[in-house]
C-alpha cells in the first residue's frame, strides 16, 4: 500500500486528485495539511485521514511516503523544498512556482533529497494531443511553421472560480498563470525551445489579475506559437492548430476530433482526413511506468530543470534553454513514486 498525504486543499483540483487516489486499491490517503486549518480539518474528516496543523509534523509522518501539493502557488517552494528534505516524493499542481529562482531551488532540493518529482500536465496525455506530437515528430506536416493552442472557460464571467484565484500575491497572476499553463506547456512540448515572447493581458471583470490573455512566442526553429487563454469565454472549446511546410492539422473546436491534410499522405481520399485510430489515452494518475524520470534517485547525476515547463511566463535565455530535461505527466505519478518504496 502506497501512502499519500494531501498538502493543502487550496487549488480547485485538490479534491479531484484525492478522489482519484482513493479509488486505487493499493493507495491510501493518510494525512492532510492545510494552511487554513478549518478547511484542512474538514477535508481530512471527509477523507478519513489524519489532519496535521504543522507542516513539519505532516512531512515527518511515517505513513506519508509521497505528497500531492495543491497549496497556494506562492507557497510551492516552501512546501516542496521541505517535502524533498523530508524524503517525500512529490506530485504538484501546475505551475511549479512563481519565479525561475524558486523553480531552481525546488529542483535542487529534489536532487539532494533523492526523491521523485512530477508536475501536472494532464493535456499531454489525451489521444488527440499525443497524435499531434507524433505527427510533428514524424514530420507528417513537414517543418512546423505555426501553432495555436487555446484553453479557455468562463470561470470569472460566470462567477464560479473561488475568490482566492484572484489574489495576485498567492497566485502570481490570473488566467495565463493558471489556466494558461495548459496552452503554454502544450505549445512548448510541440514546438521545442522558446526564445522570445510577447503577451497581451486584459481585465474584463473587476479583479486584480488578468482574465483574458494571449502570448505570441518565437521558437528557435523559427516557428511561431500562440497561446490563448481566458476566464471570460463561454462556449469556447479548446483547440489546437498546427501548420507546416507540407500540411496542417486541427484538433478540437466545435466539432471536436482530429483533422489533418498533408502532401505526405498518399491516399485516394482528397481533402481533410480524420485518423481512424489515435494513440491510447493515459488515465488520470494511472499506473503506467514512465520510461524517463524527471530527477533520478541517488547516486546524484546532474540534471537541469526545464524552466519553461515549470512556469508559465518565464522563458529561458538561449544558454539556459540548451540545458533541457524531460518532463513527466501527472498520470504516471503513482507508478513512478511507488516504484521506489
Amino acid at each position: 500500500m502506497f501512502r499519500v498525504g494531501m498538502a493543502s486543499g487550496w487549488h480547485v483540483h485538490a479534491k479531484g486528485y484525492a478522489n482519484a487516489l482513493k479509488a486505487m486499491h493499493d493507495v491510501a490517503v493518510t494525512a492532510v495539511w492545510d494552511e487554513e486549518p478549518a478547511r484542512g480539518k474538514a477535508w481530512a474528516d471527509e477523507l478519513g485521514a489524519i489532519f496535521e496543523r504543522d507542516l513539519d509534523a505532516f512531512l515527518g509522518r511515517d505513513d506519508v511516503e509521497g505528497v500531492v501539493v495543491d497549496a497556494p502557488t506562492n507557497r510551492h517552494e516552501e512546501v516542496m523544498v521541505a517535502a524533498a528534505q523530508a524524503h517525500k516524493h512529490i506530485f504538484t499542481e501546475k505551475v511549479m512556482a512563481l519565479t525561475v529562482a524558486e523553480c531552481d531551488r525546488i529542483a535542487e532540493a529534489v536532487r539532494e533529497g533523492g526523491v521523485r518529482f512530477c508536475i501536472s500536465f494532464p493535456q499531454r496525455t489525451a489521444p488527440e494531443q499525443r497524435f499531434a506530437k507524433k505527427a510533428i515528430d514524424e514530420k507528417l506536416i513537414g517543418e512546423v511553421t505555426f501553432a495555436r493552442v487555446r484553453v479557455a472557460h468562463n470561470g470569472s464571467s460566470a462567477g464560479w472560480l473561488p475568490p482566492h484565484f484572484y489574489d495576485p500575491v498567492a497566485c502570481g497572476g490570473g488566467a495565463m498563470m493558471d489556466l494558461g499553463a495548459h496552452p503554454m506547456y502544450l505549445i512548448r512540448w510541440l514546438l521545442g525551445r522558446p526564445v522570445r515572447i510577447t503577451s497581451t493581458f486584459t481585465y474584463m471583470t473587476d479583479h486584480d489579475v488578468e482574465d483574458n490573455a494571449v502570448s505570441v512566442i518565437e521558437f528557435d526553429s523559427g516557428a511561431i506559437g500562440i497561446a490563448e487563454t481566458s476566464f471570460v469565454s463561454t462556449y469556447s472549446p479548446g483547440s489546437i492548430e498546427v501548420s507546416g511546410t507540407e500540411g496542417s492539422l486541427f484538433i478540437g473546436g466545435p466539432e471536436g476530433g482530429v483533422r489533418v491534410r498533408s502532401n505526405q499522405i498518399v491516399s485516394d481520399l482528397e481533402g481533410w482526413i480524420s485518423p481512424g485510430q489515435l494513440p491510447d489515452a493515459h488515465s488520470p494518475m494511472g499506473r503506467r511506468c514512465p520510461r524517463r524520470r524527471v530527477h533520478p534517485p541517488r547516486p546524484r547525476r546532474r540534471h537541469a530543470t526545464d524552466r519553461t515547463d515549470g512556469i508559465c511566463l518565464r522563458l529561458p535565455s538561449r544558454e539556459t534553454a540548451d540545458r533541457d530535461s524531460p518532463t513527466l505527466t501527472n498520470q504516471r505519478f503513482i507508478a513512478l513514486i511507488a516504484s521506489s518504496s
